[in-house]
Parts: structure tokens; sequence; C-alpha cells
């Protein structure tokens, strides 16, 4: 950071373990010189480590949350990276607000499992609309998967989100895979990551 980190600003101890497993992915799927739209930053961490590590890259966070942003803003001004765009404020689920793209990549980190599943189908409609032929949706977070054996840390993981809200919990892969294809989102892979979790990417046909 090349500036003091002002108040507001939030952190996770999640971000600090996974940032590094989620960065050594985006070096490999993302194009150079990228455009990326990132949904649901929370905190704005994620987005600094990325746009701090890929400087090639146009990063542009968003969250709904008033708080989220003021954060993202803190850790935006702290680091003071060129290629870090001011936070915007986006609801998934109101399609107007997108920005307009075209995009190299939307990526969503931790997000569909806990919203409604709405959400997903928002967000998955949204990044079929503002990726650019070929561009790619990367998504990470614990998913069920068929012929998988689910960890027990996720099986409690999930009804605990449940308890929490009816509407959220691990999504099936297959469903979110089946999502993406009905808006010509294809699948090219799910890469395991760390604490259970997966990466997975698709590409706008």
């Amino acid at each position: 950071m090349s500036r003091l980190l002002r108040a507001g600003a939030r952190s996770s101890p999640s971000t600090a373990r996974n940032r590094e497993p989620i960065l050594a992915v985006l070096r490999e799927t993302l194009p150079p010189d990228a455009r990326v739209l990132e949904v649901a930053s929370g905190a704005g961490e994620h987005a600094v480590f990325v746009a701090e590590h890929l400087l090639d890259a146009a990063w542009l966070p968003t969250d709904p949350d008033p708080e989220a942003l003021a954060s993202i803003a803190a850790w935006r001004e702290a680091s003071d990276l060129p290629n870090l765009a001011p936070p915007r404020r986006l609801d998934v689920t109101d399609q107007a607000a997108w920005p307009a793209g075209p995009f190299d990549a939307v990526v969503c980190i931790n997000m569909i499992h806990i919203a409604p599943w709405t959400a997903a189908e928002a967000l998955v409609a949204g990044a079929a609309r503002v990726l650019q032929p070929g561009g790619v949706l990367f998504l990470y977070g614990p998913y069920l998967e068929d012929g998988v054996e689910t960890a027990p840390s996720n099986v409690a993981f999930d009804a605990d989100l449940r308890r929490r809200n009816p509407g959220w919990g691990l999504r099936p892969l297959e469903d979110v895979t089946a999502l993406a294809a009905r808006h010509d989102l294809v699948f090219v892979r799910r890469v395991a990551m760390p604490a259970n979790n997966l990466s997975v990417i698709f590409a706008r046909a």
C-alpha cells in the first residue's frame, strides 16, 4: 500500500487465505489487457490484490452495499493503483444498472451461495449481456457436485446458510452450468481450490 488505509476499510481473514490461489487461476484465464467487471466485490481486498498483481488489467469493482462501497474506496485510495476504477453500486438484479461493457471478464467471488437463486440468474444474464464474444465468467466459492462427496465442513456451512435464510445455500454445479448454458455461456473448466472451494469458468459463445 502506498498510502495509509483510512477508516471504513474492512478486511476478511478468508481473503488472505484464498487470494493467492484465485490470482493464480485468473492469471491463466484472463487475456492480456483484460477489462474486468467484478460483481459483489465486498470489502474490496480481492480487487486491490488482483489489480496490484495484474497491472495490465482494468478492474471495475461493484457492490450493492454502501458500507462495502466505502470499504472498496478506502482500499483503492490506499493502493493508489491506476488500473483500479472507483467502485460502482450494482445490484445484479437491476439489469439496467449494469455497466455497458463490453468486458473481457466478469468475476464473482463468494456470492451465489449467500444470495437467493434469483441473484445467480441475474448474474449470469447480466454477464452474458456485457461480455464480449469469448469473454469469461469466473465464479469462485463452494458447490455441490454429482458424484463428488461433499466435505463435512461444506455440509455444515450449507445447513447454517439455510438456517439463516431458506433462499441461501450451496448450489449444485450442474444447476449453475445449465443456467449458464441457457445464456450461451459455455462451461470451460473447474479448478479445485483450497478449503473445498472451486473456481468455475464459463466462456461466452
